[in-house]
């Protein structure tokens, strides 16, 4: 039974096509004996140019002319048979709307991405999809949701360049049977709720802070073991304690000038006055 079916489909198709032909000659004569009426008036209608960047897709009573999209420059139609629909090559951007996300570790972030794509097929771009641009965009949109649902958000906020290259591979697999080539797709920014950054923020501090009081820390215990060993040093000569004092008052003295009043040691004097003859004494 199948076969015959198929065999039937075959036999109207054929006749189909033998009918087409026919109905697809007369016009065409008809359309050529109108153009050369018209002449040289039907170059305007009938002589097309697309850009060097565009390329022009050709459907003849329905059907895609043979030789597929044609350009750049100049070509001729039947205005009566044909039909152009004109393909931009460019590359062309255009930014993801922020997106509400639920990340694998429950929080919720609006992320948004800028996307860069291209046609390299005009024939599929137009006869395998209605609008591949707007079919791109909604595509670009449902990739990023279902990429950034199974990340954490640490992982949103540290790994951006492979998060991209996973949306850039799972768009251009997509639209490949498009005629589309994706080239770029970049993560803009991630924005998170007012309440988790004032979170992260005192969190952030508090690191900070802690950081800062062992560092603090280490650094009195340094400064006590010099001071240890200084004195260690100071404490087996006598001099050396009263030198380091007079530094001192030294250096207060050059910072500012005012007048400061020390007390001497007995001992220092002693050494700077003259011996009496013990004759004197007696």
């Amino acid at each position: 039974m199948t076969g015959k079916n198929d065999e039937e489909a075959m036999d109207r198709n054929n006749e189909d096509e033998g009918c087409g032909s026919c109905i697809g000659g007369l016009i065409w004569v008809l359309s050529m004996i109108l153009i050369c009426c018209t002449f040289p008036f039907s170059l305007f209608v009938t002589v097309k140019q697309v850009q060097e960047y565009q390329r022009a897709v050709i459907f003849r009573l329905g059907r895609v002319k043979r030789g597929g999209a044609v350009g750049p420059g100049l070509f001729f139609i039947i205005p009566c048979m044909d039909t152009i629909q004109v393909v931009d090559l460019r590359t062309v951007s255009f930014d993801v709307p922020p997106q509400e996300i639920l990340t694998k570790d429950s929080v919720t972030v609006a992320v948004d991405a800028v996307v860069y794509y291209k046609i390299n097929n005009p024939l599929s771009a137009i006869c395998n999809v209605t609008n591949a641009a707007q079919s791109t965009r909604l595509l670009a949109a449902t990739s990023l949701r279902n990429t950034l649902g199974t990340k954490t958000l640490q992982d949103i906020l540290a790994d951006r360049e492979d998060i991209a290259k996973n949306i850039l591979g799972t768009l251009d697999a997509a639209t490949d049977p498009w005629g589309i080539r994706v080239e770029r797709v970049e993560v803009k920014d991630v924005r998170l709720p007012q309440q988790l950054q004032r979170a992260m923020a005192a969190e952030a501090e508090a690191t900070r802070q802690a950081r800062a009081k062992v560092i603090e820390a280490e650094g009195e215990q340094k400064a006590s073991r010099a001071l240890k060993e200084a004195s260690d040093i100071i404490s087996s000569s006598p001099a050396a304690l009263q030198l380091r004092y007079l530094q001192t008052l030294s250096s207060i003295a050059a910072e500012r000038n005012s007048t400061i009043v020390f007390p001497l040691p007995i001992e220092l004097l002693g050494n700077l006055m003259p011996k009496q003859p013990q004759a004197s004494r007696m």
